[in-house]
């Protein structure tokens, strides 16, 4: 585990805050048209289905997939069947703005579990970064005015969200433990043997979802294109890289880059709502940024 930051490694740790940014939005956006446990089953369907050209080698009779089934269960029940579910559950109650508010609370989550089960002792140049990229993103969700954070109202989604960044935090870790089996299968076997475990648990989620009588399906233009964009983006695309970024600088490093998520939020609004930006944008940037530099760079 190395904790500079080469130029594929910015681009790894970039993308999936940008694709999950995206997912936020999506979800809220079909909340109602979909309930949030079958959004995500249905989502992995059509990412296994994409992915299955490029990790069929995983299926080897005796290969990874079968040796080291415990490890790729956990992976996929973590990071693939409960994950995402309880995102989409938080968003029927909550904003993605409070939604992400919850969320930016990986990067600490990520340093106190790694000092407490993996070993891992926190700097304090990652403590200061963590909490520098964290002021970053409380400026951008103000607005420029600390003010507004007092009037937040928090909602069983936002409980839901905080325990959802509490497993993706473990996911995150287990990732690294882990890491032998990405490099011995590959990353599309690798993330394939994720998804095979991931969508049968999550297949179970949905069908006691179903049966409880929880939601139905509306079907639309407007669900089948969400369906496209989540499996595609913020699943194999942001998993590919959020995997090989995490083993590269490991969690707590990596954890930071997810505050860029509230960020990419914003300049989405922007460009979809067509607000101005502002001039919080970019000192929110700054601190983010310099967030993530601070935290990585190595002691002298």
């Amino acid at each position: 585990m190395d904790n500079r930051l080469t130029p594929s490694t910015l681009v790894f740790l970039i993308i999936p805050p940008l694709m999950w940014a995206g997912n936020a939005v999506v979800g809220r956006i079909v909340s109602e048209q979909i309930p949030p446990f079958t959004l995500n089953f249905l989502r992995w369907v059509l990412a296994s289905i994409i992915l299955i050209p490029l990790g069929r080698a995983i299926f080897v009779r005796g290969g990874d997939l079968q040796r080291h089934w415990r490890q790729y269960a956990v992976l996929g029940f973590l990071g693939i069947g409960v994950y995402n579910g309880i995102q989409y559950l938080a968003l029927h109650t909550s904003t993605p703005v409070n939604v992400t508010l919850v969320a930016c609370r990986m990067p600490i989550c990520a340093l106190i579990m790694g000092a407490l089960f993996f070993r891992t002792p926190i700097s304090r140049r990652q403590l200061a970064g963590a909490l520098l990229s964290i002021g970053g993103v409380l400026l951008v969700l103000s607005h420029g005015d600390v003010r507004q954070l007092l009037g937040f109202q928090f909602v069983i989604g936002d409980l839901y969200m905080l325990i959802a960044t509490l497993i993706w935090t473990v996911y995150s870790w287990l990732l690294v433990k882990w890491s032998h089996l990405s490099r011995s299968a590959g990353w599309a076997p690798f993330l394939m043997a994720q998804l095979v475990y991931g969508t049968v648990w999550s297949g179970v989620l949905s069908g006691i979802e179903l049966g409880a009588g929880s939601g139905q399906i509306v079907w639309s233009i407007t669900l089948l294109v969400a369906l496209v964009y989540v499996a595609i983006g913020p699943s194999l695309l942001a998993l590919r890289c959020w995997s090989a970024g995490v083993q590269r600088v490991g969690p707590a490093a990596a954890g930071i880059f997810y505050n860029l998520t509230p960020l990419f939020a914003a300049v989405l609004s922007l460009v979809l709502l067509g607000e101005k930006p502002q001039l919080f944008h970019a000192a929110a940037f700054v601190l983010i940024v310099g967030g993530i530099v601070l935290s990585s760079r190595r002691s002298t």
